[in-house]
This record gives C-alpha cells, sequence and structure tokens, in this order.
C-alpha cells in the first residue's frame, strides 16, 4: 500500500452519508481508531515508522491535529485499538512485537511482559469497548498459538487454550534465540533460530535457512508442530529477517525495494555466511528455501553464491522478473511497479534484468534444487518455474539434482486441504532428508 483513504459515518445515524476523512494523497498512509470525542490516527506523513496523532471528531482539519506518539527511529508503530478507559498501541522493535497498555483516567502506561526474547503477539477479537479485559494471542518458535484473556488494570492474565501438539511436546527440549549478521553494508540483519537441546556449534548440523523479504511483510516467529520432524533429527531452523521486510521498520522495508533490492539478496548471503561462520552449519549441511517473491530471492542468491549451499527449495518462485513485469495485461504487474519499479523505463528495467533469476543462469555447479509451481497459480504463471528449470537443465555443470514438481489442480497457495497440504510438506521434507542423508 502507498496511500490510503478512510471514509467514516456516525453509527447513530446508519442512513447518513459517509464522509471523508483525508483524501488519499500519494505516499501518505493513515488509519483512524475512534474513542469518544477523539479520533486517533495513525500516520507516516513526515514519519516514516508512523506516529499517532488525535483531532477532535467535530474539526478533523489538520490544524487541530494533535502530537500523542512522536516518530522514532526504532519502534515501528503498527496501529492502536480502543477500549473505553485503555488504549492498546501495538508497536514492533527489532521484529518483535510489543503491546503497551494506555490508561486514559490516569495517563499510566505500560508493556504486556512475555517469557521470551523472540515471539508473535497480537489482539485478537475484542468487540466489547466497556471492558478491561484484553483477549491477545501469543506464540514463538517453541511456544504453540496460546489465547490469553488480560487484566488491563490488574495486569492478570488468563491462559483459555493453547493449541494441542499431538503424541505429546516437551517445550524444555528445544531453544530459540536471536543472532546477527552484518551485511555488506554494515547494517545488522535479526537471524531467528530454533533447534533441539543439545545442539553444538561445530560445523556439522543440518541447517534450514528461510525467508521472504518483500513487500514489507514480515517472517513471523511462530511455532509449527510438522517442523519438529526436522528439530528432532538435529536440524537448525533458521529466519533470515533480511531488507523487503518490515522487522526493523520501514526504512528496512524502503532499503530492499525498486532501485534498492539486490539488498535482500546480498542480506540472504550474509546470514548464511554467518551461520557458517559462527559454525552452526557448513555449506556441505545448508539448505535453504523460499516461496513467491521469496522464490525470486532464491533464484538471486543461487546464481550469485551457489557454492554457499547445498540445498534449495524454491516454491511457486517469481523468476522470471523482467518478462512478467513487462506485460501489463497479466493482473497484477501494473500495481507490482511499485514494488519492483516499470520496466518501460530504462533505469528500472535493466536493475530488475540485472538480478531476474532467469536471465542471469549461467553454467556454473548448482546444488541439489527442487523447484514446485501450481498449474492454476495466478499469481506466478506455472510457466516461469517450468522455463527457469529448462535453462538450468540446459546450463548448469554438475550432476545435483533438479527436480521441477508442477500441482495440476493448485494455485498460488499450493494444495487444498489440509492432509493435501501435509503430502506436499512430506514431500519436501523428503527431498531435504533425502539430499542431508538423514533418512533411517
Amino acid at each position: 500500500m502507498v496511500t490510503s483513504e478512510v471514509h467514516y459515518l456516525d453509527a447513530n445515524c446508519p442512513t447518513g452519508s459517509f464522509q471523508i476523512f483525508q483524501p488519499r494523497s500519494p505516499g501518505i498512509e493513515y488509519s483512524i481508531t475512534h474513542h469518544g470525542e477523539y479520533f486517533y490516527i495513525t500516520t507516516n506523513e513526515g514519519a516514516i515508522n508512523f506516529k499517532l496523532m488525535k483531532t477532535p471528531v467535530n474539526n478533523i482539519s489538520k490544524e487541530n491535529w494533535q502530537m500523542v506518539i512522536p516518530h522514532r527511529e526504532e519502534i515501528y508503530l503498527l496501529g492502536v485499538s480502543a477500549f473505553s478507559d485503555h488504549l492498546i498501541i501495538y508497536e514492533q522493535e527489532e521484529g518483535v512485537a510489543k503491546l503497551r497498555i494506555h490508561k486514559f483516567s490516569t495517563g499510566e502506561e505500560h508493556y504486556i511482559s512475555f517469557p521470551e526474547t523472540i515471539y508473535l503477539a497480537r489482539g485478537e477479537n475484542n468487540p466489547e469497548f466497556n471492558t478491561n479485559i484484553f483477549r491477545f494471542s501469543y506464540t514463538s518458535l517453541i511456544t504453540p498459538n496460546s489465547i490469553f484473556d488480560y487484566n488491563l488494570d490488574t495486569k492478570e492474565r488468563e491462559l483459555k487454550k493453547e493449541t494441542p501438539v499431538l503424541g505429546g511436546y516437551d517445550r524444555t527440549q528445544y531453544v530459540s534465540e536471536r543472532v546477527y549478521a552484518t551485511a555488506s553494508d554494515g547494517a545488522s540483519i535479526p537471524i531467528s533460530l530454533v533447534y533441539k537441546q543439545g545442539i553444538k556449534q561445530n560445523g556439522t548440523n543440518p541447517c534450514f535457512l528461510t525467508a521472504y523479504g518483500s513487500y514489507g511483510a514480515n517472517y513471523p516467529v511462530y511455532f509449527s508442530s510438522i517442523r519438529l520432524s526436522l528439530l528432532d533429527r538435529g536440524v537448525v531452523f533458521a529466519i533470515a529477517h533480511i531488507r523487503g521486510g518490515s522487522e526493523k521498520g520501514r526504512k528496512w522495508y524502503e532499503e530492499g525495494k525498486l532501485l534498492q533490492k539486490k539488498n535482500t539478496f546480498s542480506d540472504f548471503i550474509s546470514c548464511a555466511e554467518h551461520l557458517i561462520q559462527a559454525k552452526w552449519t557448513s555449506p556441505q549441511h545448508l539448505a535453504i528455501n523460499g516461496g513467491s517473491a521469496g522464490g525470486l530471492l532464491m533464484g538471486a542468491v543461487l546464481n550469485m553464491r551457489p557454492d554457499l549451499f547445498k540445498i534449495a527449495i524454491a516454491d511457486v518462485p517469481f523468476v522470471d522478473v523482467v518478462t512478467t513485469i513487462l506485460d501489463p495485461s497479466l493482473p497484477l504487474t501494473v500495481i507490482e511497479w511499485e514494488e519492483w519499479g516499470n520496466p518501460q523505463q530504462k533505469a528500472d528495467y535493466d536493475y530488475m534484468k540485472s538480478y531476474s533469476p532467469y536471465d542471469n543462469v549461467t553454467a556454473q555447479n548448482y546444488p541439489q534444487l527442487l523447484i514446485t509451481a501450481g498449474l492454476n497459480d495466478p499469481r506466478v504463471a506455472y510457466w516461469e518455474p517450468a522455463k527457469w528449470t529448462a535453462k538450468l537443465r540446459e546450463l548448469k555443470t554438475d550432476n545435483n539434482l533438479l527436480l521441477l514438481k508442477t500441482n495440476m489442480d493448485a494455485g498460488h497457495g499450493g494444495a487444498s486441504g489440509r492432509y493435501e497440504q501435509l503430502k506436499e510438506t512430506a514431500f519436501e521434507y523428503a527431498f531435504l532428508l533425502t539430499c542431508w542423508g538423514l533418512v533411517y
């Protein structure tokens, strides 16, 4: 999203006319929350990481806007929600969610405390306005998704439900932590790790490194019972929070798009190098994965540094960048110019051509590679991974596995239905374990 516009209506006059809060303006995003006599406005106008303003409901012109929370370089303000005597402020720092509570009647503030350093927490459905109970969800790489009711006044919380893990699960057997890689330009890149107790940093661990790095989307640190199959085999699971996402604020996103897109790829390479140098793994044990725009990431880094990786899985990969973005008849092309650039302009064309995975395949060795596609994919047409596979087969100089698996019934999100999705994951895990030599 590069601009926004909100229309509002007094709920006491449901047959009235909607009013525009502020007309849209290029590059300006905002959202509003109503509380009593005020609208609270979360906006990025003059504040790349957003700021919070308020204005009287009966006079919303900008000259009446008052500062509530100023812009901060280190904190990304995601938004707010209002209760009768409390304001919930959703913040993010280094990719970690923070829930800040402001009490209107006293002006007191506090943060909800959490037991882990890396986690995902967010507000759930809270339809009641006149209450001091706030419902939120919490999960981490080792904690199954949990729903809590939190008393905003006493700070007491009650666990309402935790997703069960069939077959038994002991979270004390697993460790999650945050480490940092240094990018080629000196930027500090967060990496989230999860592994089983007893893992030693001796360079022999199989490691599964994944990332996305586009559209400002964060890679969430959530629990997966399926992932336990890898962890119990000694695999270190790693998430690279590279530029192109918003983990470190909106600037982190801006530095990984358009004519700075290559930061996304070099960041990922820096993360791989850090895991190797810190002896979490080695090039002979490192597997990487990404899907869609994350599949573009896979294609780019494989062209740039194939020596770093033993295995790669590219799911529905966006790899024929220039050809696709040059075709405005495709449903997503024109709106995608805000992310990748417009190749009808020479500077954008040349830059995209310089990293487009299909256009940069060369005669060199590539890792063991699994590529997936969906015949009915409306976002990444099946012919993109197919033609990339064909070019790799023509030019690569190794005898490593190169598999293309096209699901004839699937779209961009893979197979429909829980069990069909599990089968797809099982196939990919089987590929990984076979290449690692962990099948037993």
